[in-house]
């Protein structure tokens, strides 16, 4: 278990990389015509701004001696990670297909995994300057006006003095709020979202990008999340914690087992996050 003194000195490192990271891909963002889009092996895109946010908040946690588990960072063997206590699972660019349409929902997810279970989290959202933060047990909250730096060095102090517990007063709305994948919707999604509307004939679809819908779960702006495509563990780990310490619950779909993590393959079951009054 992490003791205190680990705590406070590991929880800056993991808000600066992101916040850096954050940096690094504005840049490319409002800067380039040029995204170098190439594709994975998977078929998904990459761009010029995942490998830099992957560089930068490699070199960033470099100095706290934790071996990383990275969307972007060279594919390690089960057999190397599988019995690691301690480690990042890390998504330099979360939501690349909608950085590249232009449409600002992107993240930047930190996770910091031990005993592969998340005990500290971070979500950065560096278009809209908020970064949200979660400790096992100890709740999530939000910090806003956090710009992107490239040499960003926040102190404990600084990060808790300036936070806010999530979820927040004045996310409370009327009707029931449904969050989906704006890029990866299945008939399967809409089947379920037809269910959930003989329950609530109000039902709102909001479609949104990237982790960014785990964050507006905790914030207590949606209600539910429903995710019928493949994600990974990268995908989730973060935001699930986040969500998990504002009073919420992710589960696999259809089985309602919890997302399982350090798997030998890194791919997430169907899931659904929601609410704890949802």
């Amino acid at each position: 278990m992490i003791d205190d003194h680990i705590r406070e000195y590991l929880l800056p490192q993991q808000f600066n990389a992101a916040v850096r990271a954050g940096a690094a891909i504005m840049h490319i963002y409002n800067g380039s015509e040029d995204y170098d889009i190439t594709l994975k092996r998977d078929h998904t895109p990459i761009t010029i701004a995942d490998r830099l946010a992957h560089n930068t908040i490699k070199e960033a946690l470099g100095t706290t001696r934790i071996p990383i588990l990275s969307e972007e960072g060279r594919e390690m063997l089960y057999d190397e990670r599988r019995n690691w206590e301690l480690f990042w699972l890390v998504d330099p660019l979360d939501g690349t297909v909608e950085f590249i349409k232009g449409n600002n929902e992107f993240t930047v997810n930190i996770a910091l995994m031990e005993n592969n279970t998340c005990v500290s989290s971070v979500v950065y959202v560096p278009y809209h300057n908020k970064i949200y933060i979660a400790e096992r047990g100890r709740g999530a909250w939000i910090m806003e006006n956090v710009a992107p730096a490239a040499d960003a060095a926040y102190s404990y102090d600084e990060i808790y003095n300036n936070m806010r517990r999530l979820p927040l007063e004045e996310s409370r709305h009327e009707g029931f709020r449904v969050a989906v994948s704006r890029s990866h919707q299945t008939k399967e999604t809409h089947a379920h979202i037809e269910t959930l509307r003989v329950e609530h004939p109000d039902l709102e679809i909001i479609e949104q990008g990237s982790s960014y819908k785990f964050c507006l779960l905790a914030e207590g702006m949606v209600d539910y999340y429903i995710r019928t495509t493949t994600t990974s563990e990268w995908d989730t780990a973060a935001g699930e914690l986040i969500l998990a310490e504002a009073g919420g619950t992710t589960y696999a779909y259809p089985t309602g087992e919890p997302l399982g993590y350090n798997k030998e393959v890194l791919d997430n079951p169907w899931f659904i996050a929601r609410r704890l009054q949802a």
